[in-house]
């Protein structure tokens, strides 16, 4: 596990994160496991269902318990030479 890496944070991590408290977050560091057990503080940015950070935390988990998850799709916002029609569709411009 790295800086970078997408981990799914449940029950195996800790009882604090069952059911609708489990969370997904992007790695930022990993501190070196704590000797209680193999306890880890692992600080991050959790992600809502489309990928963006929501918040930035810090975390005590059992490092076995960490799960890599898959990398949300991230919704961009449209870009230089795209434009925003009326009905919000975005259309590629043409360059001549």
């Amino acid at each position: 596990m790295k800086a970078g890496d997408v981990v799914f944070i449940g029950p195996d991590c800790s009882v604090q994160f069952t059911g609708d408290r489990a969370l997904i977050m992007r790695v930022a560091s990993i501190g070196e496991v704590d000797p209680y057990n193999g306890w880890v503080w692992v600080a991050g940015y959790v992600l809502d269902a489309r990928g963006i950070a929501t918040a930035k935390r810090e975390l005590y988990v059992v490092r076995a318990g960490l799960r890599v998850a898959p990398t949300p799709a991230v919704v961009s916002k449209p870009g230089r030479g795209d434009r925003v029609t009326r009905t919000g569709c975005t259309r590629q411009s043409s360059s001549r």
